[in-house]
């Protein structure tokens, strides 16, 4: 079995959540098997152990990106930032905000975060509408880094994501595609 394949086989779909007709892509038991996590982790730092991969330091997004962003910034031996819903960093902070489905939601970063220059793999559990992955590659060039790739488990590319971060000039690494949403 490929990588992908092993990795899918843990992800849970649960119907219906959070509202009627979403199917919910659930990676928690990815987490909770010692010997998934550390496939799941290894198929993210061999990619970027490659020297011409390589991150200065790696964003994850809130929440989940933060358990995988910080496991594969230390795998890696680089530094690691969180991109937090807004209101939850006390120093000074950029903020970008987004739409939602319904609604809107905005995300910040510490203005120190990072250093211009500094080439940046913002990392994600999922990748539907690209909403967050976007407003955390705008807030991080805000502050003159290079956002060298964007990172998710999951795809989900019938909602147009994919298509729209690629379309705005971010390359992407995902592991595994589930069709629907």
């Amino acid at each position: 079995m490929d990588t992908a394949a092993y990795l899918r086989s843990h992800i849970r779909t649960v119907p219906d959540w959070p509202a009627p007709g979403v199917q919910f892509r659930d990676i928690t038991p990815l987490l909770q098997d010692p010997k998934v996590f550390r496939v799941l982790i290894d198929a993210f730092v061999h990619r970027y152990m490659d020297r011409a991969l390589r991150p200065d330091v790696v964003a994850g997004l809130d929440a989940r990106g933060f358990i995988i962003g910080s496991v594969v910034a230390y795998e890696l031996g680089v530094g690691f930032v969180p991109i937090r819903k807004k209101g939850k960093l006390p120093f000074t902070t950029v903020e970008e905000t987004y739409e939602l489905e319904y609604g809107s939601a905005t995300v910040e970063l510490h203005t120190d975060a990072v250093k211009p220059g500094d080439r940046v793999l913002l990392i994600d559990d999922l990748i539907a509408t690209g909403g967050t992955m976007m407003a955390g590659k705008k807030l991080l060039e805000k502050l003159g880094a290079t956002v060298m790739e964007g990172a998710a488990i999951v795809t989900l590319p019938e909602l147009g994501g994919e298509q729209r971060l690629r379309s705005a000039g971010l390359p992407l690494y995902t592991l595994v595609s589930f069709d629907g949403h």
